[in-house]
């Protein structure tokens, strides 16, 4: 098997800000795996949260490249098993080889991944799409330019409600709210109220990520939905997470893949957690793997190559919020 890497900076349509950064360019690593005519491919972007970069994925990826080359006839859980001892400190390249990995098995296997899972996709969820911090104008401006069914809008100002106030008036859109740990406990708990007569449907992550008891006291009082984001980072997190969210935010690159992906999302649906998947900017590469995953999603945020100026891949389509899947197998991926 034959390991590939790229490397590229993804420009944004516009200048993405949330409660603790702005960018205009993501950068992202692409792996692919080519093994007997047949190519999978993955994606993780790099993310200063998370202390992650592009060439310390790179480099990681290196020192295993003879044990990747090396891989014969394991299924993904199996190649996953053997990598992640030597990955586990660096989940987001491990990410990128396990989407690639899973891409080529289904490929190689002459089915779509889903397929593969044996998943319905008769039920599949829409995506949101995605408004950065700016100015109100701003705000409305970009969501006049792509009219949408619901709208993810990133908070954590000193204006919040007065900017769902205004971004109400120019669509009846769903509205999902991301503070980005953002929020204290009060504010979140005042704020939910105001924000359901808004129309809002949920809110993800108001709370810095270890304030555990915090987020027990918003679980029990907040009139709206909690989701769980960087407080849900790896499998062992979803059980901490029941009794403090009402659901959880599954980011592959975070978690490692799609094979700890499913786990998770599974051990969720156990403890009665609702079930979501949140992309990281990626380009159509990580967005098609996400789609893998929507038979088994209440919400989904996969609108990374929407939020690009030029996209790196064909794969899945996006149309008002509904996937299409590309007629490949696998995750369905081309690079351009």
């Amino acid at each position: 098997m034959e390991l590939i890497i790229r490397e590229y900076n993804l420009k944004l349509k516009h200048t993405f800000t949330i409660s603790r950064e702005s960018i205009d360019f993501q950068p992202s690593l692409i792996v692919e795996l080519r093994n007997e005519g047949f190519s999978g491919f993955g994606e993780a972007t790099s993310n200063p949260y998370y202390k992650t970069t592009v060439p310390v994925m790179m480099q990681d990826l290196e020192k295993i490249r003879t044990l990747i080359q090396n891989t014969t006839n394991e299924t993904p859980e199996e190649f996953w098993a053997k990598i992640h001892p030597y990955l586990k400190h660096d989940m987001f390249a491990l990410c990128a080889l396990d989407m690639a990995y899973n891409d080529l098995y289904a490929r190689q296997k002459g089915k779509k991944l889903y397929e593969l899972w044996n998943y319905s996709t008769n039920s599949n969820p829409l995506t949101d799409y995605t408004i950065g911090i700016a100015s109100i104008e701003k705000m409305v401006a970009k969501m006049q330019e792509l009219p949408w069914p619901i709208y993810k809008i990133k908070l954590g100002t000193k204006e919040d409600i007065a900017i769902i106030k205004e971004l109400r008036k120019h669509t009846n859109a769903i509205f999902r709210i991301d503070a980005n740990c953002g929020w204290s406990v009060e504010e979140t708990i005042n704020n939910a109220v105001e924000l359901k007569k808004l129309g809002v449907e949920f809110l993800e992550q108001p709370l810095k990520a270890d304030n555990w008891e915090g987020h027990k006291e918003v679980f029990k009082h907040s009139v709206l939905p909690i989701i769980a984001d960087e407080s849900c980072i790896i499998e062992e997190d979803v059980s901490k997470c029941h009794s403090h969210f009402h659901g959880v935010n599954v980011k592959l690159v975070k978690c490692g893949g799609l094979t700890p992906g499913r786990r998770m999302i599974q051990e969720a649906k156990k403890l009665g957690l609702k079930t979501m998947v949140g992309c990281m900017t990626e380009s159509t590469v990580g967005i098609s793997a996400i789609a893998q995953l929507l038979p088994l999603l209440d919400y989904v945020d996969m609108d990374g190559g929407l939020l690009l100026a030029q996209d790196i891949a064909t794969g899945v389509t996006i149309d008002f919020g509904k996937i299409s899947y590309s007629k490949l197998n696998g995750t369905g991926v081309t690079l351009i």
